[in-house]
């Protein structure tokens, strides 16, 4: 037998675990369901089979389709197909009776969901399913060239962004075992891991643009209000994120030699870019719908996605109560959107996002870049190390090991890193503390004739994959064929009100950053400083620093910016500290840190920070949130670094200013740092000789 046509015993142990599920899922949906009977078990091994080779003969040519058409063709298309790959398969096999389409529908649900626990009974883990048949394809080329890789490529190198994880609770993680994918790479010895200091503001805007593009200039919090231009920027607003982007690239961003960003806010100047925020909202670009089709259509995965979606709020619906019948504090409500919120960041995006990465795995993209929220949305609701929270980072695990399998079948060999933006911190909220919002203490000790306000102390970040998810298939659709003009906002779900184009700007804007919160006061021009504070609203800064939950302030001054407590200042240019220094509970960064956005472009008249909690290191976010990150505190700015233990941190990259601790200060310098490991590996070109770096 020729040597391309042999069959190894893993081939049909893989053909096996892959066609088993199926089969069970199906026999078992014919006892279940009225209009499909089967007639002997072995019918539903065969319809498993027919299944999975008109899977494989159709596939390409729906992906050349959706590539030609874009994304909501791979949508509706890989829908339609799965439909109608379900009905041609039982309608070829002689052994199975159906009556009517809706039977095809009711076989596909029950199937996927019979099938995704069978599979989890047999050991095969949900995200393996995914990419099993690109990891059975893949290793199979590899056994045809004699298990070796081809030499005349470098490695590339897969960034792996678990979004708001703490280095602390990592760590717990890893000595703790509860994530053995990780647990086994520092183990082992083959990767280190190290934390990184997220800056304020610790958000995802700030963090990832600076990863992705090496500066996070101008962007003073998740969201902030412009007075040049009368505007509210929302970061994960598609339309904002574009003017984002565009201020900051200089076109050699983090993957600008032919990488891959999926599911970003940004997209570090990436040829390719999949449900990336600062993209989403480009008008006639019809996306690379090619690249969903692997979700989209191939048989019971995005209907699988569906169903575990609903298990997920189900969950959901159960822990919050748990949470409340316990009386488990502090805690939030745990109502309204967050809940379908969960069931499509954990299972449906998640899904998504590990299809999207071992397709471009597998097609030998020098560079990719995905981000998984799923951590960090459950943690803003549920808390930063409750039971839930670490399911979801175990689920994450898992994902690695998934990932890790495809890069094994892949046609080059890759490097993992994985880093989380910022961290998170945990407390009650400054509402449930105080009784009140910030921007209802803001305008207590203003002068009384403040009248217009816009306040913005909402949740938003958690809507900002689905966004850019609707904005890939939403802005692939033909302009002829869009019938108006879209808004200038991009596509937009979720709690967010869209402020800032009145024609007279309002009198005040707050907005609420995790535990730091920002105020404008538009109609008056330029920086506000304390002088002019004075004159204006002499009560406002001693009655903000007096209110319960609000640690100190920041604003400028003829000495430049201060910090102003209840009971001391200090001179962040000078470093003089005149009475009790306000930022002694908020360790020895702070400063450089405060100092850093006070100086910003953009930003606000006031910079409001809660108070740190002496024993438990507990936060007040302006949210209603219980975990949160944005000013500092807690561990919201101890963000996470796995690392190849032979690409050692650069020593010339390394911040030595705190005694005792040596570490990348900023995600400006892990971007230098990310660059230098890539270029070295091969995986981009190099940009600056090495001699010169330490000039």
């Amino acid at each position: 037998m020729p040597r391309g046509l042999n069959i190894s015993s893993r081939d049909l142990r893989d053909a096996l675990f892959g066609l088993v599920p199926t089969a069970a899922a199906l026999l078992v949906s014919s006892w279940i369901l009225a209009d499909l009977e089967i007639a002997h078990w072995w019918w539903a091994v065969a319809v498993a089979a027919v299944t999975a080779v008109i899977d494989a003969v159709v596939r390409p040519a729906l992906r050349l389709i959706a590539g030609l058409a874009g994304a909501i063709t791979a949508l509706v298309l890989g829908l339609s197909a799965q439909l109608a790959l379900i009905t041609l398969a039982l309608l070829l096999v002689p052994g199975v009776v159906f009556t009517g389409p809706q039977a095809v529908a009711q076989t596909l649900l029950l199937a996927a969901l019979l099938a995704a626990a069978t599979r989890w009974l047999v050991g095969v883990n949900d995200s393996s399913y995914l990419v099993a048949d690109l990891i059975r394809r893949g290793e199979a080329r590899r056994r045809r060239r004699g298990h070796e890789k081809p030499g005349d490529q470098p490695a590339g190198v897969v960034f792996v962004q678990i979004d708001g994880l703490p280095y602390p609770l990592l760590q717990n993680g890893i000595v703790s075992g509860v994530l053995p994918t990780l647990s086994r790479w520092v183990r082992s010895g083959s990767h280190e891991m190290t934390p990184w200091w997220a800056r304020v503001p610790s958000t995802t805007p700030a963090s990832q643009a600076a990863l992705l593009h090496g500066s996070n200039d101008g962007i003073p919090a998740f969201r902030w209000y412009e007075k040049e231009s009368g505007r509210l920027r929302v970061a994960n607003r598609p339309a904002d994120a574009a003017v984002i982007e565009a201020r900051l690239s200089d076109g050699r961003g983090l993957l600008a030699d032919g990488g891959v960003s999926v599911s970003n806010m940004f997209s570090g100047d990436a040829p390719t870019a999949l449900m990336v925020m600062s993209r989403a909202a480009r008008r006639g670009d019809l996306g690379p719908g090619s690249s969903y089709i692997r979700f989209f259509f191939s048989p019971f995965v995005f209907a699988r996605a569906l169903v575990l979606m609903l298990a997920e709020i189900v969950k959901e619906l159960y822990q919050g109560r748990q949470q409340r019948v316990r009386g488990i504090e502090p805690r939030i409500r745990r109502r309204g959107s967050y809940i379908a919120l969960r069931g499509l960041t954990n299972v449906v995006l998640r899904d998504l996002n590990v299809a999207l990465v071992a397709e471009h795995m597998m097609a030998g993209a020098p560079s990719i870049y995905v981000d998984f929220v799923d951590y960090d949305e459950i943690a803003h609701h549920a808390g930063v190390s409750r039971s839930e929270s670490m399911d979801a980072l175990v689920g994450l695990d898992l994902v690695l090991h998934t990932l890790e399998r495809v890069a094994a079948a892949a046609p080059r060999d890759y490097r993992f890193v994985v880093l989380s933006d910022h961290g998170q911190a945990q407390g009650s909220t400054f509402r449930q503390l105080t009784g009140t919002t910030l921007e209802e203490a803001v305008r207590a000790h203003c002068d009384a004739s403040v009248g217009g306000t816009v306040e913005e102390t909402g949740d938003v970040e958690g809507w900002g994959p689905l966004n850019a998810l609707l904005g890939d298939v939403l802005a692939a659709r033909p302009r002829a064929r869009w019938g108006r003009k879209r808004s200038e906002a991009g596509v937009l779900v979720g709690p967010q009100r869209l402020s800032g184009d009145e024609s007279e700007p309002p009198e005040l804007v707050v907005v609420g950053s995790g535990n730091l919160g920002l105020v404008w006061f538009p109609q008056m021009p330029g920086r506000v400083t304390v002088e002019r504070f004075t004159e204006v609203h002499p009560g406002l800064i001693p009655g903000l620093v007096t209110e319960p939950g609000i640690g100190f302030v920041v604003a400028d001054s003829v000495r430049g910016p201060l910090v102003i407590g209840p009971s001391g200042v200090r001179v962040l240019l000078e470093d003089v500290v005149e009475g009790t220094d306000p930022l002694a509970p908020f360790g020895p960064r702070a400063c450089a840190d405060l100092l850093r956005v006070a100086q910003m472009r953009g930003a606000p008249d006031l910079y409001v920070h809660s108070t740190l909690h002496p024993r438990t290191g507990e936060v007040h976010a302006f949210e209603e949130l219980v975990g949160s990150h944005g000013g500092l505190g807690g561990w919201q700015n101890q963000a996470v670094l796995v690392h190849p233990t032979a690409w050692p941190l650069d020593d010339d990259l390394l911040d030595r200013s705190v005694p005792g601790e040596e570490l990348l200060y900023g995600a400006d310098q892990v971007h230098r740092q990310l660059v230098r490991w890539m270029e070295r590996c091969g995986a981009r070109k190099a940009s600056v000789p090495e001699s010169a770096r330490s000039e």
